[in-house]
């Protein structure tokens, strides 16, 4: 495949403003649902994790259990990569308490629950996932669809296409030398209907892949939105293999 100079520097290009303004609509959407669950907006509301992409947030609490969850877009559009080829936009739904912990087990500083004066929380009666499958089937009728580790409620011309993603607070503690709680890398826990639990750190990819971008002069960016691009055309021509190649791996 040929591709001329310009036909690259308009795949590198990052999508309109209209884009950026239906992702905010999408959390907007899922923040409103998720007061059928009793949670009340911190009165910041929803901020932009970072400038120059739509890297949007929103802390919510129940202020009768004390219960915390942090709403955020992650994934290509969080972090400016996306294309239009791609149309759902992730949203995170994260439990803040309880958490998942995990700990540095080697000498001369391992780690334990007491460490850090932590105790096991009680079991749920029913899952966060389905907490928040049923206030989005009550509030989007006829628009949700259960994955095995999102939920989607369809979008439409006011909103984008939102894979809700469930998930639970995981807090790796292993380069804390300092026995400060809130000292750790904050990732998320997903427990999917089918298969292993998955941990990922999507808010550290959005400030590394931020760094990343200034420390290339705005090059790192561009060039992701090309590859991805180009992989998108190879799939549309017929290559196979293009097809295998997930978005996160290129």
């Amino acid at each position: 495949m040929i591709f001329s100079e310009s036909r690259l520097v308009y795949f590198s290009a990052p999508l309109s403003v209209t884009e950026g303004v239906k992702c905010k609509h999408a959390i907007q959407q899922v923040r409103d649902s998720l007061k059928n669950l009793g949670f009340v907006e911190d009165i910041n509301g929803i901020t932009k994790s970072f400038e120059g992409a739509s890297s949007y947030e929103t802390r919510m609490e129940n202020i009768s259990s004390g219960e915390k969850i942090k709403v955020f877009i992650q994934g290509s559009y969080a972090n400016n990569t996306n294309i239009k080829a791609e149309s759902d936009v992730d949203v995170a739904v994260v439990r803040e308490t309880p958490f998942h912990t995990e700990y540095r087990s080697v000498q001369p500083h391992p780690q334990t629950d007491d460490t850090f004066n932590f105790t096991v929380a009680a079991l749920d009666t029913a899952t966060f996932k389905d907490r928040v499958e049923s206030c989005l089937r009550a509030s989007f009728p006829g628009q949700v669809e259960r994955h095995n580790k999102s939920i989607k409620v369809s979008g439409n011309t006011y909103r984008k296409d939102a894979d809700t993603v469930p998930a639970m607070r995981y807090r790796n503690y292993k380069w804390n030398f300092s026995d400060d709680p809130e000292e750790y890398i904050g990732g998320i826990r997903i427990k999917p209907d089918q298969g292993k639990t998955i941990v990922n750190y999507p808010e550290q990819h959005i400030l590394e892949g931020r760094k990343k971008n200034v420390a290339t002069n705005h090059s790192y960016k561009k060039q992701v939105r090309v590859m991805k691009n180009v992989c998108s055309e190879m799939v549309n021509t017929g290559y196979t293999s293009a097809g295998k190649m997930s978005s996160f791996g290129l």
